[in-house]
């Protein structure tokens, strides 16, 4: 359809864009990103394997692969699902707007509900079948399916037997 391969390079745009200027100078997100990777990795039962520069880079890199699948339309759900994913730490990390002063507070607020927008758009895209019914659909077509199918033997059967009689 026309509209998804208008929408799904517009909405990922901005993810693939992001991510080359994070892989490039990642060090002002880094910055930013340390407290919450700090905490993060207290509660995950994981060793320190990167730093935060190095964890940044790996994200954008994912946000560009992951971006640029959505916009050219390969496996597009599996995308929009990764780029969520990312976004929800990304908009809690970068506009903390209930933590800023009156007067950073408004544009803080506006970059995060913009982001809150794109988590909406990624959602959409992610739950899009492209038309295709959904795997919760099928199954409970298949379901059905069975169910007459064997129902039609079981009659089959009966008639069988009656013929002989």
């Amino acid at each position: 359809m026309l509209l998804r391969r208008v929408a799904r390079p517009l909405l990922a745009a901005i993810f693939v864009s992001g991510g080359i200027q994070e892989l490039l100078d990642p060090d002002q997100k880094a910055k930013a990103a340390t407290p919450l990777i700090e905490k993060g990795l207290e509660v995950l039962p994981v060793d320190r394997f990167a730093d935060p520069a190095t964890m940044v880079q790996a994200d954008a890199a994912m946000r560009i692969g992951a971006g640029l699948l959505l916009a050219f339309g390969k496996a597009p759900r599996f995308a929009a699902t990764a780029l969520a994913a990312s976004l929800i730490p990304t908009t809690a990390i970068a506009h903390p707007f209930w933590e800023a002063n009156s007067i950073q507070r408004g544009g803080q607020q506006t970059q995060f509900l913009k982001n809150a927008g794109l988590l909406g758009g990624l959602l959409l895209a992610a739950a899009d079948t492209g038309g295709k019914p959904s795997v919760g659909w099928r199954a409970r077509r298949a379901k059905k399916d069975a169910a007459r199918a064997a129902k039609a033997a079981k009659l089959a059967r009966k008639g069988r037997k009656a013929l002989k009689r």
